[in-house]
């Protein structure tokens, strides 16, 4: 049988995309470590891309995207919008696990995201990951991203955990 972990990331400078990759790639290790590469399917995806299909094949989920404005950033927002009644209480127990790329703060983005979640019944498998960028000039804010080696260390980690517990 295969387990399926659904990586859903939207990214406007390449901290939230980085956080993303990161965590499949902690996902792909654990996976590997634990012999079951062949009953892993990691499907990592934008979030515009996102379907309902996708969602409900999925075992388990992560979701990586920014904070914007002090809220979820609009693509994915609008991909949690598109599939919300589509997939409401068919998901009910399956884990997620979260990573906001911020300016500093990120909690707006934090408690919208958790609050859709706890509308789908995801439990969620660890605390959402903030990763403070910094960024508080329009051109810092505007610029692309690279995220610290610390950071996408604890995304990786998060990946791992992630796959570690569906398998």
């Amino acid at each position: 049988m295969t387990t399926r972990l659904l990586i859903i990331w939207h990214s406007r400078t390449g901290a939230a995309r980085q956080m993303a990759q990161a965590a499949a790639a902690g996902a792909r290790a654990v996976a590997g470590e634990l012999g079951a590469d062949a009953r892993f399917d990691l499907q990592v995806r934008p979030a515009d891309t996102v379907r309902t299909e996708n969602l409900l094949e999925a075992d388990g989920y992560l979701f990586a995207a920014p904070e914007n404005l002090a809220a979820l950033s609009g693509a994915m927002k609008e991909c949690l919008d598109r599939n919300y009644y589509h997939v409401l209480d068919r998901l009910n127990g399956r884990p997620y696990g979260a990573l906001i790329t911020a300016g500093s703060d990120g909690e707006g983005a934090r408690r919208q995201l958790e609050r859709i979640c706890t509308g789908w019944r995801l439990k969620a498998i660890a605390p959402t990951l903030i990763i403070p960028m910094r960024a508080q000039t329009p051109e810092a804010i505007l610029a692309p991203k690279t995220v610290p080696e610390d950071w996408l260390a604890r995304g990786s980690e998060l990946g791992g955990t992630l796959a570690a517990l569906l398998l």
